[in-house]
């Protein structure tokens, strides 16, 4: 009976573990346990630090919104935000805040509709 080598999963696994792992340093890099471990972590940070991106832009949305109101002299974000609902103006935070910071005679066109 002819030689069968085994263990080729094995070794496209440790393969691509060790090529993600590039960069690293220590033997994070060149040993597949510590290389393991590092991704591993690096993707539960990674899923984490995706859904602070939302909570960091939305903040940076409301700071926009609310200093241009400022300027403008009206009402607080919370009042503005609550009236745009009541009236049935349909523009999110973050078109609001593209709107303040890019073109904002058009958003004080939008802020005077309260």
């Amino acid at each position: 009976m002819t030689r069968v080598k085994r263990g080729t999963i094995a070794n496209k696994t440790r393969r691509n573990v060790l090529a993600r792992a590039k960069g690293f340093r220590n033997s994070r890099k060149n040993k597949e346990i510590g290389a393991h471990e590092v991704l591993v972590h690096a993707g539960n940070s990674a899923f984490a630090h995706r859904k602070m991106k939302k909570r960091d832009f939305r903040a940076l949305f409301t700071t926009r919104i609310s200093a241009a109101l400022r300027q403008l002299g009206l009402a607080s974000y919370s009042k503005t935000i609550h009236s745009m609902k009541e009236k049935g103006i349909a523009l999110d935070r973050k078109v609001l805040a593209t709107l303040a910071k890019d073109s904002p005679e058009i958003f004080e066109r939008v802020a005077k509709q309260l």
